[in-house]
């Protein structure tokens, strides 16, 4: 993924009102961000804990959504698997839903999926980022595979909340 500046990341948002995307908080270190090695940018907002953000180039365009995490969820501790790069954690998967965009999410529609809660998918696919034993199901893909398969899991996440 490109390097992304934070005026980049608050105007790609597709789900929230341009006033919640000025008021979120991106992340200061933008600059030391590992750039070449992300699909996505994903974070966590420090002061909202339950308020996540993901940031992809669908189709050439870059995109954003606005999510938060699941209450039912946070208490998990039990072995769960991310949706997105299919690595398994105990208790570091969270249910992320994402209000639909337009006129669907602000009558409350949304999507949901289980992903990695620190959001770092495309540092786990490329073993940068260790999410303890047993987290890569032993697979025959290659890393380009792995790493195919987790953008096109992002961006069928992303078509379902701009459907």
């Amino acid at each position: 993924m490109k390097p992304l500046t934070e005026r980049e990341i608050r105007s790609a948002f597709v789900n929230c009102s341009k006033g919640e995307a000025k008021r979120m908080n991106v992340p200061h270190d933008l600059a030391e961000r590992p750039w070449d090695d992300l699909d996505f940018f994903g974070w966590r907002d420090p002061q909202a804990p339950d308020r996540a953000y993901l940031v992809a180039e669908i189709d050439g365009e870059v995109q954003g959504l606005s999510l938060r995490s699941s209450n039912a969820a946070s208490w998990q501790t039990r072995r769960s698997m991310c949706s997105m790069c299919v690595t398994t954690h105990t208790g570091g998967v969270s249910l992320l839903v994402a209000p639909k965009a337009g006129k669907a999410g602000k009558q409350g529609d949304s999507v949901g999926a289980y992903m990695c809660s620190d959001l770092a998918c495309s540092l786990y696919v490329r073993g940068k980022k260790d999410a303890g034993s047993g987290s890569r199901v032993h697979e025959t893909l290659t890393l380009e595979e792995k790493v195919e398969r987790t953008r096109t899991n992002v961006a069928a996440f992303f078509a379902k909340v701009t459907a």
